[in-house]
């Protein structure tokens, strides 16, 4: 049965969009046709990804982020050889 990724994947542990057995997996995100490492979040269906922005945080110590449009394409990556 091949995995089918969520519609929406976060990688804070604290969001209710995390999914710990999923991301251990590998998921890699191309956004607008480019790869992206450094994606906190994403949702397809609204077409965005929430993507890191340099070291800065907020009060609570958590990553400040950006939320840019585009086009979504989530998928799982494949064992590293």
């Amino acid at each position: 049965m091949p995995d089918t990724l969520p519609d929406r994947l976060s990688v804070n542990p604290k969001n209710p969009h995390y999914d710990e057995k999923l991301l251990e997996k590998g998921v890699g995100i191309k956004f607008n046709g480019a790869e992206k490492t450094n994606v906190e979040e994403y949702c397809v269906s609204e077409g965005w990804i929430r993507v890191v922005a340099g070291k800065s945080v907020d009060r609570f110590g958590n990553p400040m982020t950006i939320k840019l449009k585009g086009t979504v394409e989530p998928y799982i990556k494949g064992p590293e050889a």
